[in-house]
Order: C-alpha cells, then sequence, then structure tokens
C-alpha cells in the first residue's frame, strides 16, 4: 500500500522520522557500576566493572508523547508498506533502533512468525486455551534471526559510519541455532564481513550443523559443552578485532524485543489474562520479551504486563534454582554443571544474560505491583512426550516447544497460570533442526543420562508393505506394466487398507 493512501493523520508517523536534531538517542549502560557509553563501537561487557550492559534510549520520553491507540494505528498501517526494511522486526524502528538508518538495515524474512492457537484435542489435554508462536518460521528456522538482523543491521551502521573497519570477523558460540542465524546473516553481508562459530563438538544436530558450513562461516568445534566455547569466544573478543554475536552483545536483545512487541499486536494490544512461557538458555531471550512487554507499556501501547514464564530442564536449572529462594536478599546466583538435554538451546549452565534477568524481573514485577514472573522447570522426558504430541497435532514444535508446552502444563498444575488465562508458547526453532532425537525416541536409543524412556502411544515408524504372493515387483529402472502392474496396485492397496482398518465404500 503506498503512504498517500494512508489517513493524512497516518502519513507523516508511518516511515520513521531520522531528521530530527535530538542526537545520538541509544546508549550502553552497565548493570553494576551504572556507567553509560556511546554505541560508536562494540562493547559486550563494561570497561571498568566487566558486567553487561543493555541499551537505552536517552530520549525514551518522546516516544510518550504519541497516545498509545496512535502508536496501534502506526504499526498497524506499517504493516502494509512494502518497504523491505520496515516489513521484519524494524516495524518497530522507533523502539529497537531509531539511529539505524533505513539503508542499513539488514532483512531476510525475519520476524511476524504466526501464532497458531492449538487444536482442541491438546488445549484440552493440557488444560488451557493457548497458541504456539512458530519462530522456527524464519528464515534460519530459529528465533536467533530477530536478535541477528538487530546486530548486523547495527554493525552495517558503525561500518558505514567509518567506527570500525569494512573487514570485520563476526564469531559466535552456539549449540547450534545462534551459528546458523549468525552465518547466513553474516554472509549477506560480504565482503565486509566474514564469520566464524565455535561449537562443542558433538552437541549439536547435523542438520544444525549443516547450517553454518552452507553459509561459509568458519567452522570450529572444540571439547566440552556450551559454556566453554562462550568462554573461548569471549577470549577472543577481548584480544582481537571480532565482533561477538552472542546474546552478551546487547543489540542482539534489542532485535530480540520484536517477540513481544508481535505478540501484543497479534493479540490487538490486549495483553489481559495473557501469559508468554518460553525456555530460558542464555537468558538473552527473556530478557528481551521482558524489556519488550515494559517498554510497550511505559508507553501506553499495551495496559496490562502480562505473565511471563521462563522455563528450564532439570539437566540444565541455575535460573529456577535461583528464584527457589523467596527472600531475594538471600538469593546467590550458582552456575550447574549441565547434563545432556534434547533442548540442547537450553543446556547452559551459567547464562550470560543472568543479571540482565534479575534487574528486568525486579522492575517488571514492581511495575506490575505483584509477581508476574515466574520460572518453572521440567524433566527430559516431558520435553519429548509434549515436543511429539504437539506435531501430531498440527504443530511444528521443536524440543524447546516442547519445553515450553510442557512448562504450560507444569504452570497451570501449580495454580500459576489460572483456567482463564490465554497463554501465548515459545516454539524457538523448527521440528526438523532436532528430527533426530525423534528418531532415538522412535527407536528407544536415548542414552541412559538423557532419562527419557519412550511412550509406546508416541512411537511411529514406517512400515514396509511387500505382498508376498506377487512374484514381480517395480524396482527403479525396472517398471512393471501391464497385467503384472496392475496386480501390484491391486494386492499393495488391499494390505494397506488392511493394515489401516479401512472399511469398503
Amino acid at each position: 500500500m503506498k503512504i498517500e493512501n494512508f489517513p493524512e493523520d497516518i502519513q507523516p508517523y508511518v516511515i520513521p522520522d531520522l531528521t530530527s536534531d535530538e542526537g545520538e538517542r541509544l546508549i550502553y549502560r552497565c548493570l553494576g557500576c551504572g556507567l553509560e557509553y556511546g554505541i560508536e563501537k562494540l562493547l559486550y561487557t563494561c570497561p571498568e566493572c566487566g558486567q553487561v550492559l543493555l541499551i537505552y534510549d536517552a530520549n525514551f520520553d518522546r516516544l510518550k508523547k504519541i497516545p498509545g491507540e496512535l502508536w496501534h494505528r502506526i504499526f498497524d498501517y506499517r504493516k502494509m508498506l512494502k518497504i523491505s526494511a520496515l516489513k521484519g522486526i524494524y516495524l518497530y524502528h522507533e523502539f529497537i533502533g531509531p539511529i539505524i538508518p533505513l539503508d542499513s538495515i539488514v532483512y531476510l524474512g525475519e520476524g511476524h512468525t504466526p501464532v497458531i492457537e492449538a487444536n482442541s484435542f491438546l488445549q484440552k489435554k493440557a488444560g488451557i486455551r493457548f497458541y504456539f508462536k512458530n519462530d522456527g518460521q524464519n528464515p534460519s528456522a530459529s528465533f536467533k534471526d530477530r536478535g541477528m538482523a538487530s546486530a548486523l543491521s547495527y554493525i552495517q551502521f558503525i561500518i558505514s559510519k567509518g567506527y570500525i573497519s569494512s573487514d570485520v570477523l563476526a564469531i559466535c558460540a552456539s549449540t547450534g541455532d545462534t551459528s546458523a542465524s549468525a552465518a547466513l546473516y553474516a554472509s549477506y553481508l560480504k565482503p565486509h564481513v566474514k564469520s566464524a562459530v565455535i561449537l562443542p563438538h558433538k552437541k549439536v544436530t547435523p542438520q544444525q550443523l549443516s547450517q553454518p558450513l552452507g553459509s561459509g562461516a568458519s567452522v570450529f568445534e572444540i571439547p566440552g559443552v556450551f559454556d566453554d566455547c562462550m568462554k573461548v569466544v569471549e577470549a577472543l573478543s577481548e584480544k582481537y578485532n571480532v565482533a561477538l554475536l552472542n546474546s552478551k552483545n546487547a543489540w542482539r536483545i534489542l532485535g530480540q524485543e520484536s517477540y513481544s512487541y508481535e505478540i501484543a499486536q497479534d493479540f490487538e494490544y490486549d495483553m489481559s489474562d495473557k501469559v508468554v512461557i518460553l525456555p530460558i538458555g542464555n537468558a538473552g531471550n527473556i530478557t528481551a520479551v521482558m524489556s519488550g512487554f515494559l517498554k510497550f507499556y511505559e508507553t501506553g501501547i499495551i495496559k496490562t504486563l502480562p505473565k511471563i514464564i521462563g522455563v528450564q530442564s532439570k539437566h540444565a536449572n541455575p535460573v529456577y534454582k535461583y528464584y527457589l529462594e523467596p527472600d531475594a536478599e538471600k538469593r546467590k546466583f550458582v552456575p550447574v554443571t549441565v547434563m545432556p538435554s534434547v533442548a540442547q538451546a537450553a543446556m547452559i549452565g551459567n547464562p550470560v544474560s543472568m543479571p540482565r534477568v534479575i534487574h528486568l524481573v525486579d522492575i517488571y514485577n514492581s511495575m506490575s505491583d505483584k509477581q508476574k514472573v515466574f520460572f518453572v522447570e521440567v524433566s527430559e522426558q516431558d520435553i519429548m512426550d509434549w515436543e511429539l504430541l504437539a506435531n501430531r497435532n498440527g504443530h511444528i514444535a521443536c524440543t524447546h516447544g516442547g519445553e515450553s508446552l510442557a512448562a504450560l502444563v507444569s504452570g497451570y498444575e501449580q495454580k500459576i497460570i489460572e483456567k482463564n488465562d490465554v497463554a501465548i508458547v515459545d516454539s524457538t526453532a523448527h521440528a526438523l533442526k532436532f528430527s533426530g532425537f525423534q528418531e532415538m525416541y522412535f527407536e528407544n536409543s536415548f542414552p541412559e543420562e538423557f532419562e527419557i524412556s519412550p511412550n509406546r502411544d508416541l512411537i511411529n515408524s514406517p512400515v514396509f508393505i511387500r505382498p508376498k504372493d506377487l512374484e514381480k515387483v517395480p524396482a527403479p529402472g525396472k517398471p512393471l506394466t501391464g497385467e503384472d502392474f496392475k496386480r501390484f496396485v491391486e494386492r499393495t492397496s488391499e494390505e494397506i487398507a488392511n493394515a489401516l482398518d479401512l472399511k469398503k465404500v
């Protein structure tokens, strides 16, 4: 739709205003000592105290001058534009990257993933009305693309400004999805940006490993788990001229805020009685979701903050354990040694964004005047069982989607979630990325340390049909013809009908 066809009162707002003389709006702010830094160079931690950073809009109050109802119309009309830069996460440009010019924005089709209501059987089974948000329908098949679109747009911007050299190495540690996304988005900016990823050896599914390789990244596997890979990447970023693309990068958090903005828009900005459930992992996503809803709440775009439930597997649960202590003064964060998990991206014992979580949970609950952020843990068995059940009922949930659905059921049983609530369950990636775990479930071949025993009702496998009374059957390069082919079709269809207990018409 062309801008001249929009209502006149909306036209001045639909294209973000980048000509303002308000000056640089975005700053890094340290969550430890509170020092602030300009965004002219890549920063991941505070140079003074080493604590993680968040990006703040120094002129955020200007957004409050626009009434919430007008913001609704701005976003809804902007969605009709054909401008590529505003089709993805930067539909919410003023909230994600107000200093990024449209010609620096990298858009590969990320964002605006569908919210799919579960069928009646699955909702009855879970005990509550809920939806899956299928973030596996992003370009690299995971939610990580939201953060990468932001991080790489920022990198393209500071290259264009001459703040950094035009020969940048983008690097990340990963359990699969981050590396796939980082490699994809970095490859779009070649030759100015090169990419490398560091993975834990044999802890990434073959499907996920194929993605950064296909995007041309330099892929390094090292012994250990994700936390070990992260330490290596941090050491490289401290000593060499590289761009770190893990969620330690505050620009990643900004991009992932789009998840909460989309949910608000999809539900007509009515967040009353809504519950958002998502895996924790490195804690960047739950950080972003809290931050995003807070921004929309402060500007009047939404009138109520939804409940948020962060979920962890019992095999990697440091955040859950931290919040088991009800007295905030007595809480102490203790990293854990992780055990094998089918929710591989959540297999993190020392989340980088934990200080951000603590900071934002306090603000979120305070702004709500009651507890609105909760944490639950689930078993590996429940993760796999609920993932498979979801996918038997029309979804494309990954293992992390199974983890979120298991948390929905647990949260409902614990009365964190109420009967009249409506839940939005995060499926962070596409089911095909984790098809190997489905295969292990069907074959009952999980190693003992996963603590998963297949439910026979959920096992599925192909059935080979070859009627024994047929002397001739087709083969590649050797087709049947005439009566032989007619006989093959008739007998094969009969055996399939018998297997399915079909009745003749």
